[in-house]
């Protein structure tokens, strides 16, 4: 189940077990404001990717708001990472808490 995760834990999974950040937004969404560290994968291409070959891993979703995360969480669950959270309030929660971004 993809749970949702406050800014703060998203840094700390980030930092401490160093967990993927993936930016589900559009690739012109991401060239104007996007998370440090990020990696671009958009919902509109996640069925048409190869699997990730870092599924053991820990993956952490976000989009502008975390609606566009929400609505599709079955597509992102089913990409096989070991555990699979999203930033409740998306990019907006983190720039709201503090923590930077890249423009």
């Amino acid at each position: 189940m993809l749970k949702s995760i406050t800014p703060q834990e998203a840094k700390r999974l980030i930092d401490k077990e160093e967990a993927l950040l993936i930016d589900v937004r559009e690739a012109d969404e991401f060239a104007r404001e996007h998370i440090e560290g990020a990696r671009l994968t958009p919902l509109s291409q996640l069925t048409h990717q190869s699997p990730s070959p870092d599924r053991e891993r820990t993956a952490i979703f976000y989009c502008r708001s975390g609606g566009r995360t929400r609505m599709n969480a079955a597509i992102l669950e089913n990409q096989g990472f070991a555990a699979s959270y999203y930033i409740e309030g998306g990019l907006m929660s983190w720039k709201n808490a503090g923590l930077p971004v890249v423009n």
